[in-house]
């Protein structure tokens, strides 16, 4: 969809107005690349004073001219000092984060330098540049005061006085002249360059004439020294081309961060970095177009969500706001949000279809064109698509079933959509589908308007006869339409929103009694399993007394046979030591967790978050680990808190744990690598699914090196940046 269509239709218009005019130059809204490492750059500027850049033309018609040996002029020249000098002044602010490690890697080279130096704040050229330079404009201000002289004499000159129509200087074409009356050659030498309506006459005296010919010589020089100077530059920078264009990038990039932190502190802003899935939580949501909105808070984790309820009460305007933050998230522009509650996913395209498409030139009616746009979605997957009065142009009835169907085949294709309707019958339809979410604009009963809030789960009466009356049309006319519209309609219309609530209460209690089946199911095999293991233990300690028993019988059996008392005594005795052996302890009492519980695994402490038959997950400083439920023993103490502070853990391993922590600061990439094979190795040994790496930030080189590394290893599931209080951008989170 073409963009400016979408902002126009999402009523951003004025946003984005806003936005572009704090770039120093037009530029496309996308920024290209790792949009996770874009986001950590915009965030690094928000502790940063700095002041915007300067306006700047594209520069991609100077980089051709430089590629083709040609010559710049002084004004493109400057175009790149004020670039250059930009990226100067920002390296001097000393920035200590992620932004000032990119402007270090940026070396302004000598030559670069040179050239910036040689231009003042409004892009003249410094005097020092040429010594011709300052004797060249020395002489055209001796030029210009010798003028200005001539022409004041013969305002003052009473041979001239009686010719002279005022005592004004006179500007005609850029040229000063005198206003004369006719016969002003009796007293001096001029050319007439105008005549007034009058009879009057505009005049350049000879004098005057012959000064400003020596000053267009002086001029003259003075752009041949400027066309000297401009080709010494260019042949410079025609060297530097490279080097160029990258800086040239550089600022369009860093103009992106500063605009849009600029944007967040001038309306107090938030940013929303997009998710890996596709779910949509608004905490606080404000629609920037609204001048005085009231905050959207909805869930919009299913597939679909389809917003009913009544008329003028806000379903538009919801379905907007939701679009809106998903296409503010993915180009990375500030919202007004919780951010810390707000979670937007994902979506390669955002997909708006609210106008009424019909058109008298193309001969398409309204759901002609709603069908037209509907087939170009079926060969797209995820998309996020915005269908605003969904049964627009057809009959409700017919168009209940093919949305329904439709709605369902996008569903398979990985399309998330959000719809506005009046069709109780689709909503009823839906109603039942585990990945459709209702919401119901909600109205006011006792002061007869909408709330401009919505609820969930349920579907919401139109309420068409109350707005109908709230906009003006007659009492007694309501009334008819009510009369004509049937009591009995009106009560079928509220058993189907009842059968929605009503279905949604027992989707709800059905859910619940399958998570408790689940649980007792886990319960049976825990106890089976604790069973079979008992079973095995006791099978084992009976072959072990057998064996004893047998030994000691064998012992008494030889002792029989002795004839001396005392060798007697011996084997008894060793008969009887046997038989201590043979000790039977009670089982150990089977132990039930549930989640919440405080346990300790090994040596170490945490708290469990989930169960299975056989296995606990349990989080522990903030990592989670899967571990044998046989394995767990309850612990009084509570789990330790994380430390906001960067920990540092060194590896120390021996045959009967493992730690979850590798500190690699200050370790060369090939070592660092080799303590990162053998941990990951003793990691899996250990059963921990998830572990935690400290690598700094620093140059970067450790970190990618760990990265590349980590992406490599048959054993990784994924990796991330570790948490803020974790160690943040210097620390990467690890699943195993």
């Amino acid at each position: 969809m073409d963009r400016e269509k979408l902002i126009d239709q999402l009523d951003l218009g004025g946003y984005v107005a806003r936005f572009e005019a704090l770039l120093a130059r037009e530029k496309p809204l996308f920024l290209e690349g790792d949009r996770g490492l874009h986001y950590r750059f915009i965030r690094a500027l928000e502790s940063v004073d700095f002041k915007p850049p300067p306006k700047v033309r594209n520069l991609e018609n100077l980089w051709m001219r430089l590629g083709k040996q040609g010559t710049l002029g002084l004004d493109d020249i400057f175009e790149i000092v004020k670039i250059v000098r930009y990226f100067l002044y920002l390296k001097s602010l000393k920035i200590e984060n992620e932004v000032g490690e990119w402007l270090e890697t940026i070396e302004i080279p000598e030559a670069i330098s040179q050239i910036e130096r040689m231009f003042d704040e409004k892009g003249n050229l410094e005097d020092r540049v040429d010594e011709r330079l300052a004797s060249l404009k020395e002489a055209r201000r001796q030029n210009r005061e010798a003028i200005r002289q001539t022409l004041a004499r013969m305002l003052n000159n009473a041979k001239t006085a009686p010719y002279l129509v005022d005592r004004q200087i006179h500007y005609v074409n850029d040229e000063e002249a005198l206003l004369v009356r006719g016969g002003f050659n009796h007293v001096m030498k001029a050319t007439v360059i105008g005549r007034t309506s009058a009879g009057f006459f505009y005049v350049i005296p000879e004098s005057v004439a012959k000064l400003k010919e020596k000053e267009a010589g002086i001029v003259s020089r003075l752009e041949e020294v400027y066309a000297q100077i401009a080709k010494k530059i260019s042949v410079t920078l025609q060297g530097w081309l490279k080097f160029l264009k990258f800086i040239d990038a550089a600022f369009d990039r860093f103009d992106h961060y500063q605009a849009r932190m600029q944007m967040a502190r001038m309306e107090d802003l938030a940013f929303v970095l997009p998710s890996r899935g596709e779910a949509i939580r608004l905490a606080d949501f404000a629609h920037p177009a609204l001048s005085h909105p009231r905050p959207v808070t909805i869930d919009f984790s299913k597939k679909v969500l389809m917003i009913t309820g009544v008329n003028a009460g806000g379903k538009t305007m919801l379905l907007k706001s939701i679009l809106a933050a998903a296409w503010l998230a993915k180009y990375l522009l500030p919202m007004k949000c919780d951010a810390k509650k707000t979670t937007i996913g994902s979506f390669k395209e955002i997909v708006a279809i609210i106008e009424d498409p019909q058109n008298v030139k193309n001969d398409i009616s309204t759901f002609a064109g709603r069908m037209r746009e509907f087939s170009r979605l079926f060969s797209k997957s995820r998309v996020l698509v915005g269908v605003d009065e969904i049964e627009l142009g057809t009959d409700s009835d017919e168009a209940a079933s093919l949305f329904k169907v439709m709605i369902e085949a996008l569903m398979a294709r990985d399309v998330k959509v959000v719809v506005t309707t009046h069709h109780k019958r689709l909503a009823s339809m839906m109603a039942g589908d585990r990945e459709v979410e209702l919401v119901a604009a909600v109205y006011d009963e006792a002061r007869q308007s909408p709330t401009y809030t919505f609820l969930q789960g349920i579907i919401g009466k139109s309420y068409a006869f109350e707005t109908a009356e709230r906009y003006g049309v007659p009492r007694n006319i309501v009334a008819r339409a009510k009369a004509e519209y049937g009591e009995d309609k009106e009560r079928l219309n509220e058993l189907i929103e009842r059968s929605s609530v009503l279905e949604k209460e027992l989707r709800e209690k059905k859910e619940a009694l399958e998570k408790k089946l689940a649980a007792l199911e886990r319960e049976r095999a825990r106890y089976k399993e604790k069973n079979d293991s008992l079973e095995a233990e006791l099978n084992a300690k009976k072959r072990e007394l057998e064996a004893i028993y047998e030994a000691a019988t064998k012992e008494a059996r030889a002792a029989l046979k002795e004839r001396d008392s005392a060798a007697i005594h011996r084997r008894l005795n060793k008969a009887h030591k046997m038989t201590q052996k043979a000790k039977v302890e009670a089982p150990a009492p089977i132990e039930r967790f549930a989640v919440g519980d405080r346990v300790k695994y090994r040596k170490n402490r945490g708290t469990i978050v989930a169960l299975k038959a056989r296995e606990a997950t349990i989080e522990v400083d903030g990592m989670k680990l899967r571990v044998p439920l046989s394995e767990l023993k309850r612990s009084g103490n509570p789990p330790k808190a994380p430390k906001k502070r960067k920990v540092e853990v060194k590896l120390q391993r021996d045959n009967a744990t493992a730690s979850v922590k590798l500190d690699l600061h200050g370790l060369r990439a090939e070592e660092a690598l080799e303590r990162l094979d053998k941990f990951l190795s003793d990691a899996l040994l250990a059963g921990f699914d998830e572990v935690l790496i400290y690598h700094g930030i620093g140059t970067g080189r450790l970190a990618r090196a760990v990265r590349e590394f980590l992406k490599a290893h048959p054993s990784v599931r994924g990796f991330s940046d570790a948490p803020q209080h974790m160690g943040g951008f210097g620390a990467t989170v690890v699943k195993l």
